[in-house]
This record gives structure tokens, C-alpha cells and sequence, in this order.
């Protein structure tokens, strides 16, 4: 007596199809056998029916079941006049099952990459032999890093759970890479018991966009090395247990737990004491850590210099001396269990395209631009010419009101489609910061017309899949643009700032954010933006400063020639009085020459881009400004 069973998963959704017609139709008009007359799919309804005669079927089977004479009389009548019934419509489709999967399974749960969920599931998937290597390896450096020791649980102790994580990694030269990962389940330690800090820095991309144009500039060597396993260096400082690994269960031992000896994926302080572990390793070694971004570190010889960046456990290596790189990496492998990956081509999603005869390295996003165009099926629309067109004016009262319209939103990934934009516009794309700044105000209550909005970027992206950022290693001068939008914002009112700023012109850092308070005139909206650009440029050329790359000139182009006298002239006056202070900062910069603020033409202002929606002439000149190419 079999039952039937549904399975979902966000790809596939497959079930013992013998099982559910089975009690549904008539064995007599229904051949099971005959693969030519399955149907495709079968409705709620007659798994309703079915259910009801199968009911039926057991009543009549029961013998001590009391039954009407008349009504049996009635029902041989109708069988011997041979009562005409209801054919079930079929599709005539054949139903083949997929290839890479095994026949003998009736349902299977996979995830977007097709790398299965859980440990059952993996021995039982077609590639279940690359799969068990894939844990063996990782048991294999857990055991010799002695991550943890065999031990009873002691009293009042609870041991945390563990599960196994399964992904398939795409390497460069397009072969793919079985990986198996064992992570605590982290989310069951109590603060203040497992773990107390676990703040961990990573490189700001900044900084690797900085360190890029250096490279493009004076020619240097860049090399990129990845650690293995990096969690499972650091030191714990709490007593954890875990329990024995799924699989992988020591014979005789079975109620014993491990007892953590080192940090391991999951728990929540092990990206911070993997991070300490590094930052002592490479103190030791001469290395000197930059204020402005401690996850940069450089080390200055004689006649070279190295600048190491590390994020997680990917790190990029720059220098003038390929003989003290090598030095480097042979320090690092004698400390930490490294993956020498050679000549840096892709960081982070970012692909690093060089080419040194023309003195060019060019940052792209290509694939990942493909990528999410794919996720969201809009691989096949028609592209657009601008980011955000001119018929969108996004308010809160475009968000949704009734039930059915809210109904209706809930299905839409409106959220994971402004988190996929937003990551492309922080790493390479700075065109779409002010479409994606604009859109990402209504996550809380997105409606049809903000998700529209996402659906022209996407559109926009579509056409230029192939834009990158170009670092031509012209100089090393750092220029500022920055612009204002006042009142931009249609529901607060309040003013947007945008700014850029480029290392020989690439950009390396940019900006469009809603400015903080409401300002009353277009001056005061410039003059606020003019400030929050001028704290970048401070961070900017502190940290060039640090890494021996002194900008003694830099300048900051604004097209507000009133913002210009009032930051250049601090006298007092009726309509700026109520200028909050922190936005005079601009002043003390000026006076101490730490930058120059100079009047540049609005139809020259790259900047513009930034802060309002523009012509496809002006978006054109804007991106050719900042170093952006298809």
C-alpha cells in the first residue's frame, strides 16, 4: 500500500508518478506500463478523487460493512448496461527522464548549481564518487591541522551541530572543482559563553581599485594566492564542542564529541581569529599594516617595494621585485597551507584583464553581469540606451495597497535583484550607483512601477554587459568631481549627493547617497556635497600617503560657483547661518591646502551621473570621463 508524496525544491519538483496515478484512475482505461500515455501532470482534484475511491474501496472491501440491496442491484445494472465514464484527458507528450540523473530515484532536491543539499543526498547524486573525495580531502586537512581532539561531553556542556556544504567551483580555464566543506552551525552558540568579539576587517574595494591603478602605472608584478582552509588556523580562546562529523564517525567512539582545538567554519568568532592569526604572521614578517585600511599591509627594501591585500583568504600581491614576492610566498607557505594561484586574473567576481604592451589592466564583471541577467530572466530583453529612463519618478505611493497587489509583490525578487545590482555597482559599475541608490528606498514596500524601475536596469546592463573599467596607467594624479541634486528625492525632499574621484582617470572611488538633512537652496545642497566629497578626498590621499604615493595637488571639480565663494569665503550671512557645522569642515581644508576647489562647467561634470537621470550623450561622456569602456 504505497502513499504518494510531493517534493519541492526551488528547481525541481519530481515525484513517483506510478504512485500517484495509481489510486486515481481506473487500472482498466489506463495502461501504467505504456510510457507514451503519461501525462504530464496530475491536478489536486483527482488526487482528491482518488483518495475518495480508494475510501470507497475499502468500505466495499469490508465484509461485516453493511450494504443497501437496492443500491447493489442499482450498481450491477449500470456495470451490465456498461455505463459510459469520463476519459481523463492525457497529454500525448512522451516522458523521458533527465539524463544525469538515475531512474531509480523518484525525486531528488537540488539547488541552484545542481550541487546537492545534504549528506544523503550526495551519495546518492550521479557524481557521488567526486563528492566523497571532496569530504574526504577536507577531513583530510582538519585531521592534520589537529583541529580537534575526541572527548566525553562534559556536564552542562552542549555539543553544536555540524553539516556538510557542497559547491561546485568554476576555475579559469572553465573545468569545474568539487568542493566539500564541514561548518558548525554556528547560529546555536550564546554570546558571552562560545565567543565574545567577532568583528573581522576585509580589504574595502577602494583600496584594491587604488592599488589596480598603481599597478597599471609604474608596471609591477601582481600575483594572487589563495589560503586553504584559513578558518581552521586561527586560535580558539572558548571551550567549544562539536558533534563527530556525518560520514566520518570514529568506530568504537560513537558517543564521544570533538572538542575544538582550532576555529572552523560556522562559528562566529573564526573569520576574527583567522584574521589575528594573519595580522601577527605578518608583523613578524616586517610588514607594516596602513591606518587607513587594515587589511593592506607593505613592506619597502631598498630599491622595491610590496603591497599585499588581503580579503578573507584571497590575497593580491603587488611589487616592483618578482624575486621578493617569491620570498613572500615562500614565508606564507611555511606558516599557512597556500594555493599559489600565479598571475592575479580574477578577484572577488572581478575579472582582471591586463595587457602590458599597452600598459592597460582593465577590471570587468562580465560574466557576473550575464549571471544575474540569466537569475532573472532578462538575458533576452530588449536593451536600453540609460539607466533609469525619464518616465520613472519612483514615490511611496507607487507601493502597493491592496491584498492582490501585495499578493502579487511577495512573489517578486525584489530584494535579491537590488542586492545582485547592487554588488556590480560598488565593484565596476559606477553608471547605474544613482538608478540602484534610487530603487533600493523602497525594499521595505516595493510596487509594480520600483520593480519595473529594476527591470530597465537589468535592461540597461543587457546592453552593456561588456563595460569595464580601464586603468591606463597614465599617472597618478587623484581629481575629484562632485554634484548635487536638490530635492531629488520626491517623498522627503532632501537633496542627493554624488561624487567620483579617479586616479589618472579611472575611477576609483564614487558615491550617490541621499545627503542627511533637507536643504533650503541649490547652494546649500552643493555645499553640503561639496564637504562629504572633501572627507573622501582626506581618507583618499591619506592612504596614498601610506603606501609612498604622495598627491601634493589634488583637486575637486564642483559646477556651483556659489558653493565655491562660500567655502572659499567663510563670512558670515543670513541664509547660511542654519548650516550645520560639521558641513564647514570644507573650510579647514581649504585653508590648510589639503585640496584645491576648482569651478568646472555642468555639461563637463562627470558627476552628474551620480545624482539625476541624463541624456545617453551625457551618460556617454561621463563614463568615457571616469575610465569606463566597453
Amino acid at each position: 500500500d504505497q502513499n504518494w508524496k510531493i517534493i519541492k525544491s526551488r528547481n525541481l519538483v519530481t515525484f513517483n508518478e506510478m504512485v500517484m496515478y495509481k489510486d486515481g484512475l481506473n487500472a482498466e482505461s489506463v495502461n501504467l506500463e505504456s510510457e507514451a500515455e503519461k501525462p504530464d501532470f496530475i491536478s489536486l482534484d483527482e488526487i482528491s478523487n482518488g483518495a475518495a475511491q480508494r475510501r470507497n474501496s475499502e468500505v466495499d472491501e469490508d465484509p461485516e460493512a453493511e450494504q443497501d440491496p437496492e443500491v447493489e442491484e442499482t450498481e450491477e445494472q449500470q456495470i451490465e448496461q456498461g455505463t459510459p465514464t469520463t476519459a481523463v484527458r492525457r497529454s500525448t507528450r512522451t516522458i523521458r527522464p533527465p539524463q544525469r540523473y538515475s531512474p531509480s530515484l523518484f525525486y531528488i532536491l537540488l539547488t541552484d548549481g545542481g550541487e546537492p543539499e545534504t549528506y544523503d543526498e550526495a551519495l546518492q547524486v550521479e557524481n557521488s564518487t567526486k563528492w566523497e573525495l571532496a569530504m574526504k580531502d577536507e577531513m583530510d586537512s582538519l585531521m592534520t591541522n589537529q583541529t580537534w581532539e575526541l572527548t566525553e561531553l562534559p556536564a552542562g556542556k552542549k555539543a553544536l551541530h555540524n553539516k556538510w556544504v557542497y559547491r561546485i567551483k568554476g576555475e579559469h580555464d572553465g573545468s569545474k572543482r568539487y568542493k566539500a566543506r564541514l561548518v558548525v552551525k554556528g547560529f546555536q552558540q550564546k554570546e558571552g559563553i562560545d565567543y565574545t568579539d567577532i568583528f573581522s576587517p576585509v580589504v574595502k574595494m577602494t583600496t584594491i581599485r587604488l592599488v589596480l591603478g598603481i599597478v597599471a602605472a609604474e608596471n609591477l608584478h601582481l600575483e594572487q594566492l589563495d589560503v586553504k582552509t584559513a578558518f581552521l588556523h586561527g586560535d580558539l580562546e572558548e571551550n567549544i564542542y562539536m558533534r563527530q562529523p556525518q560520514g566520518f564517525t570514529v568506530q568504537g567512539k560513537e558517543s564521544q564529541v570533538c572538542k575544538l582545538r582550532k576555529s572552523l567554519y560556522g562559528l562566529k568568532q573564526a573569520p576574527r581569529q583567522w584574521y589575528k592569526k594573519f595580522d601577527s604572521f605578518m608583523d613578524s614578517a616586517g610588514f607594516t599594516r596602513c591606518n587607513a585600511d587594515h587589511c593592506c599591509y607593505v613592506k619597502s627594501f631598498k630599491n622595491s617595494y610590496i603591497i599585499l591585500l588581503l580579503y578573507v583568504d584571497d590575497m593580491l600581491v603587488a611589487g616592483s621585485s618578482m624575486e621578493e614576492i617569491k620570498n613572500l610566498k615562500k614565508q606564507l607557505s611555511s606558516q599557512f597551507a597556500m594555493k599559489d594561484l600565479g598571475a592575479a586574473k580574477q578577484i572577488l567576481g572581478m575579472r582582471i584583464i591586463r595587457d602590458k604592451a599597452n600598459g592597460t589592466l582593465k577590471l570587468s564583471q562580465t560574466e557576473y553581469v550575464k549571471k544575474i541577467l540569466g537569475r532573472f530572466s532578462m538575458d533576452g530583453a530588449k536593451p536600453v540606451s540609460t539607466p533609469l529612463g525619464s518616465q520613472f519618478r519612483l514615490t511611496k505611493d507607487q507601493s502597493p495597497k491592496t491584498d492582490q497587489e501585495k499578493a502579487y509583490m511577495s512573489k517578486v525578487p525584489y530584494a535579491s535583484a537590488i542586492g545582485s545590482l547592487m554588488y556590480a555597482m560598488v565593484c565596476t559599475r559606477p553608471d547605474i550607483a544613482h538608478a540602484v541608490g534610487a530603487v533600493s528606498r523602497y525594499m521595505g514596500n516595493p510596487g509594480k512601477q520600483h520593480w519595473e524601475a529594476v527591470k530597465w536596469i537589468l535592461r540597461y546592463l543587457r546592453g552593456t554587459s561588456d563595460m569595464s573599467l580601464c586603468f591606463t596607467g597614465a599617472d597618478l594624479k587623484l581629481q575629484g568631481y562632485v554634484d548635487a541634486d536638490l530635492a531629488g528625492d520626491v517623498d522627503s525632499r532632501k537633496s542627493t549627493t554624488g561624487f567620483v574621484y579617479t586616479l589618472g582617470g579611472t575611477a576609483v572611488c564614487w558615491a550617490s547617497k541621499l545627503q542627511k538633512i533637507v536643504a533650503l537652496s541649490t547652494t546649500e545642497a552643493e555645499y553640503v556635497a561639496v564637504t562629504e566629497a572633501g572627507k573622501e578626498m582626506v581618507w583618499l590621499k591619506g592612504f596614498l600617503d601610506e603606501l609612498g604615493k604622495k598627491n601634493e595637488k589634488s583637486v575637486l571639480h564642483s559646477d556651483s560657483q556659489s558653493a565655491i565663494f562660500l567655502a572659499k569665503n567663510p563670512a558670515y550671512h543670513s541664509r547660511t547661518k542654519h548650516i550645520q557645522l560639521r558641513y564647514h569642515f570644507i573650510r579647514s581644508l581649504l585653508k590648510s591646502e589639503q585640496l584645491i576647489l576648482e569651478k568646472i562647467r555642468g555639461t563637463e561634470n562627470p558627476a552628474d551621473m551620480f545624482t539625476k537621470g541624463v541624456t545617453v550623450e551625457k551618460l556617454k561622456l561621463c563614463a568615457a570621463s571616469v575610465g569606463l569602456q566597453a
